[in-house]
């Protein structure tokens, strides 16, 4: 069965005591698909300073070769992760990362992609099945869906999804559908049934002892769908 997607969210003003840049790198060496680097209060140069360390540790993490200098484009082959940049298409495209995950007040899917073709990557949070299928129209790559389960960070959208809504989105849909919003371990097999790609999340990864840990419990939830 083909492993299902992870992606961890950063959040750096939510960790209790480790740094931000040695929590993606424990995520990348923990085999998560993707990195979304979502800083919404660094400055433009930090930013770029951040995904660009997130870029080198992706390629330690893969084991590409790089110089002191060099950086590493997520179009290399070998790299088992990618890095994308929330909202800041700038930044993605000056750093070299793999895309740009928009929200619903970013600049529109359409404009993104005809600013920058594949196979750089578009994504999309979506709150609804109206904007997943707009979104994919715009020549998305990816959906975020959320909330699916009820969150504090979320409850400004108003009540969570549910499965269901999940369910119509993932049917109506071609390209992958990813789950956010109060996902536990225990919640990921039911997102799968319903559809989903895989799951996204901030405090899964962020909240846990062991971040190395926590991907093998979720994909062990994976590995038991029937």
């Amino acid at each position: 069965m083909k492993p299902f997607l992870l992606c961890y969210i950063t959040d750096g003003p939510q960790l209790r005591s480790a740094s931000l840049a040695a929590v993606i790198r424990e995520t990348l060496s923990a085999g998560v698909d993707m990195v979304q680097i979502r800083e919404k209060a660094l400055a433009t140069r930090a930013l770029v300073d951040l995904v660009e360390q997130a870029l080198r540790m992706n390629a330690v993490a893969s084991g590409i070769g790089l110089g002191a200098e060099a950086r590493c484009s997520q179009s290399e082959a070998g790299a088992s992760a990618v890095v994308v940049v929330n909202d800041r298409l700038d930044v993605a495209l000056a750093a070299g990362a793999a895309g740009v995950h928009l929200g619903t007040k970013s600049m529109p899917v359409d404009v993104v992609r005809r600013i920058a073709p594949r196979p750089f990557l578009v994504g999309a949070s979506c709150h609804s099945l109206d904007e997943a299928l707009a979104a994919e129209t715009g020549g998305a790559d990816y959906i975020v869906l959320g909330p699916v389960f009820e969150t504090p960070s979320k409850l400004a959208y108003g009540p969570p999804l549910g499965l269901e809504k999940l369910r119509d989105v993932t049917s109506q849909t071609k390209i992958p559908v990813v789950a956010l919003g109060g996902i536990t371990v225990q919640r990921v097999r039911p997102c799968l049934e319903a559809g989903a790609s895989g799951i996204a999340g901030i405090r899964i990864f962020q909240d846990c002892e062991s971040v190395q840990e926590r991907v093998q419990e979720l994909r062990a939830q994976g590995q038991s769908r029937s």
